[in-house]
């Protein structure tokens, strides 16, 4: 089922406002389609104007920066999630999440819904990998 972003039906007061204008297909947004731990699987979308966008189903590298330099590493698990307790569980990869990987904890800093690709900062190192 579509999600429509359109103007609120009421006004402050809690008074219903008239309808300004049907609905139209820019105002449409799309269902949440999460990226996941596994093989890596994305997908092309076209936007407004012609852009595109990647969006990625799943994956198991993340692009980490450990003292000012870019490696990647394999994802192990989603340890810690600040949007959805849930996604814990369901290993489910968004904006602030936490993974456990090779060589430590890593915080998301990318939207793998928008990106398509996982970057992320290191928060702790793995012992014995300092």
């Amino acid at each position: 089922m579509a999600q429509w972003h359109l103007r609120s039906k009421r006004k402050p007061s809690g008074k219903l406002l008239n309808k300004r204008s049907k609905k139209k297909k820019y105002q449409r947004g799309r269902d949440f389609l999460p990226a996941h731990i596994g093989e890596p699987k994305s997908q092309q979308l076209r936007t407004k104007g012609g852009g595109e966008k990647r969006l990625l189903l799943r994956t198991n590298i993340v692009n980490v920066i450990v003292k000012n330099k870019a490696q990647q590493t394999k994802i192990l698990s989603v340890i810690g999630n600040p949007a959805d307790s849930q996604f814990i569980r369901r290993n489910i990869i968004t904006k602030g999440a936490i993974l456990q990987t090779d060589l430590g904890k890593v915080k998301v800093t990318s939207r793998p819904g928008q990106d398509g690709v996982v970057n992320g900062i290191m928060i702790e190192p793995a012992a014995g990998k300092k």
